[in-house]
């Protein structure tokens, strides 16, 4: 049996955060009809390079159902009232206020139905001065400090994924799951809300701590570490960039000894300890580099792996496709789709004795009919 199975979750949901909570419970089991607007949710249209699809509707849908509802007629919110009365749980990110406007509100339903679990996701949080502040994952980053500390010196960065939507995710999903459980101890459901902004905080943990207590915020360093050396990216002969880590005085010296054969500099006063490494990387800097100029950047490897020091490729995203751990470790599965069958990646973690549900991605109300039926409601619910 599978952990979730026999909990049903109604989801009115769009873009990143909510969708990738919801088909993480769908990955376990669970059943979550994914509520959507007649033109659905809009993140179907960001692009269409998954055989006509978008990619971020690809990832974040599959094995749920698509209800279509028109939630301004009486009908449509009639139909999701009696959807709602044999739900486990109810999870929602719309604009800040809409679900209330609606008649949904936490505090109407928790009335109504007070064995259901409410899960609600917004940017800024349902009270304080941003409330109502449009939110989207760039935004979030801003305001969270992140796009501060990410890029080069000259210029800040973004992300390149959308991780403040995805933090959001993650914590409304164990939410969920601990409110699941919970339950079965006190046959109560709650309410619970996840900002995005305050997710990708607690995610800020260490450089907020650095520069809260140090007195200065770590510097932006690209794709090097901002307080550890050496940490990050380095060029061999053939161009192809190879990422080393040092992350103590063993493994320093096991770096100079080694992998570079020059012993004296684990010794050498300018670089005996990582602070003095930091303080003096432009000279450090300069004498790996020459040495790394007789090295292919798989003969960079090959030292690295020999000596135990942790080192990566710089692979493209599209190398991440046949990718050979990934391929050893059998973690590509398929799904069906409009688009016909499509390569996805079996979720991260593996139980002995499980396997998790991977589901067709559905259509724009490719299930209306069907739930209405199941659940008694008007067809003039349907958009």
């Amino acid at each position: 049996m599978l952990p979730l199975e026999g909990i049903t979750v109604v989801s009115l949901e769009q873009a990143v955060a909510a969708p990738f909570a919801a088909r993480q419970l769908a990955d376990l089991g669970a059943r979550v009809i994914k509520v959507e607007r007649k033109e659905g949710d809009f993140a179907r249209g960001y692009d269409q390079t998954v055989n006509g699809m978008s990619s971020h509707f690809v990832w974040l849908n599959r094995s749920k159902e698509s209800l279509a509802l028109d939630l301004k007629s009486e009908e449509g919110k009639s139909a999701l009232d009696k959807i709602l009365s044999r739900a486990d749980v109810f999870l929602h990110n719309l604009a800040p206020g809409a679900v209330d406007r609606l008649g949904f509100s936490s505090k109407e339903l928790r009335k109504k139905y007070p064995q259901l679990i409410i899960c609600g996701i917004s940017g800024y949080g349902t009270d304080g001065p941003y409330m109502n502040k449009k939110a989207y994952d760039l935004l979030i980053q801003c305001e969270a400090g992140l796009v501060s500390i990410t890029g080069t010196e000259e210029e800040p960065s973004k992300s390149g994924i959308s991780v403040a939507d995805i933090a959001a995710g993650m914590y409304a999903y164990t939410g969920i799951l601990t409110s699941i459980i919970s339950r079965y101890q006190t046959n109560e459901g709650t309410v619970l809300e996840v900002s995005m902004l305050e997710a990708l905080c607690e995610w800020m943990g260490y450089p907020m701590y650095f520069s809260g207590y140090g007195g200065k915020d770590p510097e932006r360093t690209g794709a090097r570490h901002a307080t550890i050396y050496p940490y990050g990216p380095f060029a061999a002969n053939d161009d192809h960039l190879v990422f080393l880590a040092i992350q103590n005085e063993r493994e320093w010296k096991l770096f100079t000894d080694k992998v570079l054969g020059q012993p004296e500099l684990s010794e050498d006063d300018r670089f005996h300890n990582n602070s003095k490494r930091v303080k003096n990387k432009d000279e450090l800097q300069w004498i790996l580099e020459e040495y790394f100029k007789n090295l292919s950047s798989d003969q960079l490897i090959d030292r690295l792996e020999e000596s135990k020091i942790a080192n990566a490729r710089l692979n493209t995203v599209h190398d991440i496709m046949s990718h050979p751990q990934l391929n050893a470790r059998n973690r590509w599965s398929e799904v069906e789709s409009p688009a016909g069958k499509l390569r996805a990646l079996i979720p991260p973690v593996t139980f002995e004795n499980m396997n998790p549900v991977m589901n067709p991605i559905p259509e724009i109300g490719e299930h209306s009919e069907k739930i209405l039926q199941e659940f008694n409601c008007k067809m003039d619910a349907l958009i």
